[in-house]
C-alpha cells in the first residue's frame, strides 16, 4: 500500500538550495542518480548512505552531549537541517528522546530562550504590530497547505509559567509530536507564537529578551488581538485544525468555549489532559469490574488541566452511562486553593467554570474546617470515601500517608492519579501509594515511574498518563477528515479506543495505558476511532466510508522515510 511519503517527489531545488532546505535535504542519502540531477556531486563526499546509518551517526553525536539541554540544542540543529533524519533519529529512540525534546527538557530550553537563540522557527505575531497581521500571515503562509496550527501566548508554559515569545518552543514541540507520534505532514503544520507581552520580571529585565518586552496585555484588547488571528485561520485555512497551547487559566477554557463551536479548535492542556485521563479510568474501571457512573472523584487542584479533566470525566459518564450532566457533576469533589469548592466560599473566591461543582454547604456540617472556614484534602477523602483521587496540583507530597490510608478504607482498589509534572512536583510517589495501600492501588502519573513491587512479589506497571498517547491521534483524525470541528464526540471515541489497548485488561498487574514505546501505533488506532465517528455524525468534510477509514490513514501518514526525487525546475515543489 502506498503511503505519504512512499511516492516519487518532484522537486525544483538544486545545489545548495535543495541542501539547505530541511524538508527536502538527505545529506549522505541522495542516491547517485539524484546527485547527478540535483548538482550534488561536489557538495557530497563519495559514500551514499541509508537512512539508518544515518540515524546511527547522529544517534553517536548525540551521545557525546552529556547534558539533556545540549542534546536538546543537538536535535533542534537536526531538525533545521533534515526533517526526515530528525524524526528517524527520534521513532528509533523514542523513549529515550521524547524527554529531551519535550518536557521536562523543553521546559529548560523555553526559559532560557532568548540565550540560546540562533534561528528562527515558527511564525511570531506581536500585538504592537497587529495592524499588519493578515499581510503578516499570508506572507509566512502563501502556497502552503497549512492543516495544523499550534498557538500559544506563553502564559502557562510547562508549569514553569510565563515566559513570553519563548513559547514557540512549547508550539514546535507539540507540532513535532504530531509528525512523530500523529503522522501529521510536517510541511503542513505551522507553530505560533502569539506575543502580547509578558508578566515575567527577569525577561523584562534582561537586555537579551528576543520578544517584546512590555507587561502582558489584557481585557477587550487581548481578545480582539486573539480573535484577529483566529478568524486569519478561518479564512484562509477552514479545514485546519486550531491547537491552542499554554493558555493561562483565566482564558484556556474561555477561548475553547468561545471558538470550537465556530471552528476545528482543541486545547490539549483541557482536552487532552482530559481525554487522557478518562481513557485511564475507563481501563481502571475495567479491573475493578465497576463503571464510569460508579466512581467518588475527587480532584484536587482545579486549574486547566483539573477542570479539563473534570470535565472529559463527567462528560464520559453522560455519554456511556447515560448519566444526566447534572447526576454526573455530583460524582465530583474539587479542591483548590480554597480547599473544597463549597457555596460558602463566595463568587470572590469560586471561578465561573467551577460553578457547575460547587458543592452545597449543607453537605459538610459536620466536617471541620480551617480558621478560614475551609475544607482540606483529608477532610474531604474521610467524609466522600472516593473511588477515585487526581492531583493536577502540582503540590508536591499533597497525598500524603493518612490520606493515602483513607481513601484505602473506603473502597478496595483505590485508583489513585498524581498527574503535576514534573516528577518534583507530583503529588505521590507511586511507590509510596503502592506500600500504603498494601499493592491494591491502580494508578497512572503524569511523569514516568519505574514499576512498584507488591506484596505478592510481582512487579505493579505504573501507567504514564501522558497525553502524547492521544492528542496527536485526537488532531491527526480530526485533520484527516477535515472536520469541521472536533466534538466532544469524537474526543470520547478517541478515548475509549486507548482504553481498549490498557493492558491491565488482560492483566490487572499490568499498567492502565499503553507503554510509551508503542504510541504511534496507538494514536494511529485513535485517529481511526475519531475519524470514523466523524463520518458517523456528519461533521467530516470528505466522502468516505466507515469502511475504508483505515485503509485512508496509512496511506495519509508521514512516515519518516526518503522518497525518490525528480528534478523537475517547472512543476516540482519548493
Amino acid at each position: 500500500m502506498a503511503t505519504a511519503t512512499s511516492r516519487v517527489l518532484r522537486v525544483a531545488l538544486r545545489g545548495d538550495s535543495i541542501l539547505t532546505h530541511p524538508r527536502f535535504n538527505k545529506g549522505t542519502a541522495f542516491t547517485p542518480s539524484e546527485r547527478k540531477a540535483f548538482g550534488l556531486n561536489s557538495r557530497l563526499p563519495y559514500r551514499y548512505n541509508t537512512l539508518e546509518e544515518q540515524c546511527e551517526r547522529a544517534y553517536d553525536q548525540l551521545c557525546a552531549r552529556e547534558q539533556p539541554l545540549r542534546k536538546n540544542t543537538f536535535l533542534q540543529s537536526l531538525k533545521d537541517q533534515n526533517w526526515v533524519l530528525y524524526y528517524g533519529l527520534l521513532s528509533r529512540h523514542l523513549r529515550e528522546l521524547i524527554p529531551i525534546i519535550y518536557t521536562p527538557t523543553q521546559g529548560d530550553a523555553i526559559a532560557n530562550y532568548s540565550h540560546l537563540f540562533r534561528r528562527s522557527e515558527g511564525m511570531y505575531l506581536t500585538f504592537p504590530e497587529q495592524d499588519s497581521m493578515e499581510e503578516d500571515f499570508l506572507e509566512h503562509t502563501r502556497g502552503h497547505d497549512i492543516q495544523l496550527f499550534v498557538v500559544s501566548d506563553s502564559e502557562a508554559i510547562l508549569g514553569i509559567g510565563d515566559q513570553g515569545v519563548g513559547g514557540i518552543g512549547i508550539t514546535t514541540a507539540k507540532s513535532a509530536i504530531y509528525t512523530l507520534l500523529g503522522g501529521i505532514d510536517p510541511s503542513k503544520t505551522l507553530s505560533v507564537v502569539l506575543d502580547v507581552g509578558t508578566n515575567n520580571e527577569d525577561l523584562l529585565k534582561d537586555n537579551l529578551y528576543v520578544g517584546w518586552a512590555n507587561r502582558r496585555i489584557r481585557g477587550k484588547a487581548y481578545d480582539r488581538f486573539v480573535d484577529k488571528f483566529v478568524q486569519l485561520v478561518r479564512k484562509h485555512y477552514p479545514h485546519a485544525l486550531l491547537h491552542f497551547e499554554d493558555f493561562g487559566v483565566s482564558n484556556a477554557q474561555r477561548l475553547l468555549d468561545i471558538y470550537r463551536s465556530m471552528h476545528s479548535v482543541f486545547n490539549d492542556d483541557v482536552q487532552g489532559t482530559g481525554a487522557v485521563t478518562l481513557a485511564a479510568l475507563m481501563s481502571a474501571a475495567g479491573v475493578t469490574k465497576t463503571k464510569l457512573a460508579d466512581q467518588r472523584v475527587v480532584v484536587y487542584g482545579a486549574g486547566s488541566a483539573g477542570l479539563g479533566i473534570t470535565k472529559q470525566l463527567r462528560d464520559g459518564m453522560s455519554s456511556i452511562d447515560r448519566l444526566s450532566r447534572e447526576d454526573a457533576n455530583k460524582r465530583f469533589f474539587l479542591l483548590d486553593r480554597f480547599g473544597l469548592v463549597k457555596e460558602s466560599l463566595g463568587p470572590a473566591k469560586i471561578r465561573e467554570s467551577l460553578r457547575e461543582y460547587v458543592r452545597p454547604d449543607a453537605e459538610w456540617q459536620d466536617v471541620p474546617t480551617n480558621d478560614k472556614g475551609e475544607i482540606g484534602l483529608l477532610e474531604v477523602v474521610r467524609k466522600v470515601k472516593p473511588t477515585v483521587l487526581i492531583g493536577c496540583s502540582t503540590h508536591a507530597g499533597a497525598f500524603t500517608e493518612e490520606v493515602v490510608r483513607e481513601m484505602a478504607k473506603g473502597t478496595d482498589r483505590p485508583i489513585i492519579f498524581p498527574l503535576s509534572n514534573p516528577t518534583r512536583l507530583v503529588e505521590v510517589d507511586p511507590k509510596q501509594a503502592n506500600d500504603w495501600t498494601n499493592g491494591k492501588a491502580l494508578m497512572a502519573t503524569g511523569s514516568p515511574f519505574p514499576p512498584c513491587k507488591m506484596p505478592n512479589g510481582k512487579m505493579y506497571e505504573v501507567a504514564e498518563c501522558n497525553n502524547a498517547l492521544i492528542y496527536p491521534g485526537l488532531g491527526f483524525g480530526a485533520v484527516v477528515t477535515q472536520a469541521r470541528k472536533l466534538s466532544d464526540s469524537m474526543i470520547i471515541a478517541g478515548a475509549r479506543r486507548l482504553a481498549s489497548l490498557s493492558p491491565a485488561l488482560k492483566d490487572p498487574d499490568s499498567a492502565l495505558l499503553p507503554d510509551f514505546e508503542h504510541a504511534r501505533e496507538v494514536n494511529t488506532e485513535v485517529a481511526i476511532a475519531v475519524a470514523e465517528q466523524a463520518i458517523a455524525e456528519g461533521s467530516a468534510g470528505v466522502d468516505w466510508d466507515r469502511e475504508e477509514v483505515r485503509d485512508r490513514i496509512a496511506e495519509k501518514q508521514w512516515i519518516p522515510e526518503y522518497p525518490d526525487y525528480i528534478y523537475d525546475p517547472v512543476h516540482g515543489e519548493r
